[in-house]
């Protein structure tokens, strides 16, 4: 679950951006397309005011005009205008539908901007137009805006409100990522926990949620618990008294074939020897069993002297060669358990000789001069063993000595070695595969 965390704060994370981009162009074309028609309805008012605006100086030029002989002037520099954004236009229309400009600011078209007299609003090539009668019924104000200047217009001004819709949406985007990192650390402080439970404890209990919504994952957790630690002090029981059961007999049997040993003749002799050897390995099984279904809380390391250690060991047949001084932390007798499981697979696959030595702090490799293994076949194992899938890959021997090296924390490793076969019991949490 640790591991899970960032992943889904990742994912949430890009949630969150994509959540945050979609909202502010689906906000940014909303605005658009109200403030398009808002800015149209603006600008429309502004040409309206602007005709009343300029209807009155307008009609008064327009009759001195006329007064002073009916001349038609160019162009005004100096007339009433809005602004440079703005082109207008008097217009005389003669009785046969003839229009002449009599009037126009610098930026109005040298053309009537319409041929027939209208009032209101239209649109002509390049101008949206609002045309306004004068006093004299023949004659036409016409205050005019491009197109292109309604367009920057409207443009200008979506920007604007899009800027504001994005930062909207970028402080929306930072409140949503702190307040969902807000709603993890719950689940990171259980993570947390939960990497120090101990579900083999069946009085652990993870206590109170912090979270309401988290109580039943906090009551399914110590249930699960609850099972788990049953069923394995069940299993534990089991196997404990089934290895009690067995050690007697087969010391018995171990006794009673020494003695025929002395006593039969040559010939059957070797036969009966096979017969103790594979007695003594069941022996050497029922110990490990013995000494690995303890409960991990009893588990014991302390500093232990490999010569000192292997020395008890009942090993015939194989030659151990370890430098001087080797010492590792692990409990005593599963590392005992340990090692005969690995020698006796040794001395089964043909080995005569084992080498010990301690490569790194509280690593023991034990490698034999045995046949060895393929790639192929050592990968397998190693995959077998690091995922703890034992059934059909791996021989009882390297699965007690894989779970012995777990009960110490860590796991068992099969690295690569030139010739025979190579195991390394790493005996600390810090070296556990993950």
């Amino acid at each position: 679950m640790k591991r899970r965390l960032p992943s889904i704060r990742k994912r949430l994370t890009r949630a969150l951006v994509v959540w945050s981009i979609l909202w502010g162009v689906a906000v940014s074309a909303a605005v658009w397309l109200a403030v398009r028609q808002e800015v149209d309805e603006l600008l429309d008012d502004t040409l309206q005011a602007s005709a009343g605006v300029l209807s009155g100086p307008l009609t008064n030029q327009a009759g001195a005009n006329q007064e002073t002989g009916g001349q038609t002037p160019g162009p005004i520099a100096h007339s009433p205008a809005p602004s440079g954004r703005f082109a207008w236009q008097v217009v005389q229309y003669a009785p046969h539908g003839q229009a002449r400009v009599v009037l126009s600011a610098p930026l109005a078209p040298a053309s009537a901007l319409r041929d027939t007299p209208s009032s209101g609003f239209a649109d002509v090539p390049g101008w949206r137009v609002f045309g306004l009668p004068l006093a004299n019924d023949s004659r036409m104000l016409y205050v005019a805006q491009s197109h292109e200047e309604r367009r920057e217009a409207q443009l200008d001004v979506a920007f604007s409100a899009s800027m504001a819709t994005l930062a909207i949406a970028l402080l929306a985007h930072l409140w949503l990522r702190a307040r969902a990192r807000h709603e993890l650390q719950p689940l990171e402080r259980l993570a947390q926990r939960l990497a120090t439970h101990d579900p083999v404890n069946a009085s652990a209990t993870l206590g109170s949620a912090e979270r309401t919504e988290l109580q039943p994952v906090h009551a399914a957790i110590d249930g699960l618990t609850e099972r788990l630690a049953h069923r394995l002090a069940q299993e534990r029981a089991f196997t404990a008294h089934a290895a009690h059961a067995l050690r007697t007999p087969l010391a018995g049997i171990d006794a009673q074939l020494a003695v025929a040993l002395r006593e039969c003749p040559p010939q059957l002799q070797p036969r009966l020897q096979r017969v103790r050897t594979a007695a003594g390995r069941l022996q050497r099984v029922v110990t490990a069993l013995l000494t690995l279904f303890r409960s991990a809380s009893e588990t014991r390391p302390q500093p232990l002297d490999l010569a000192a250690l292997v020395a008890r060991l009942p090993i015939e047949g194989l030659a151990c060669e370890m430098a001087d001084g080797l010492v590792v932390t692990a409990d005593a007798d599963l590392l005992a358990a340990a090692l005969l499981n690995l020698f006796d697979n040794a001395l089964r696959h043909g080995a005569t000789r084992v080498h010990l030595s301690t490569p790194r702090a509280n690593v023991l490799r034990v490698v034999d001069d045995g046949p060895g293994l393929n790639h192929e076949r050592r990968a397998r194992l190693q995959s077998a063993l690091t995922t703890q899938t034992y059934e059909g890959q791996t021989g009882l021997g390297l699965m007690l000595t894989d779970l012995i090296a777990r009960a110490h924390g860590g796991a068992l490793l099969l690295p690569e070695v030139d010739q025979g076969f190579a195991a390394e019991l790493h005996l600390a949490p810090e070296h556990a595969i993950t």
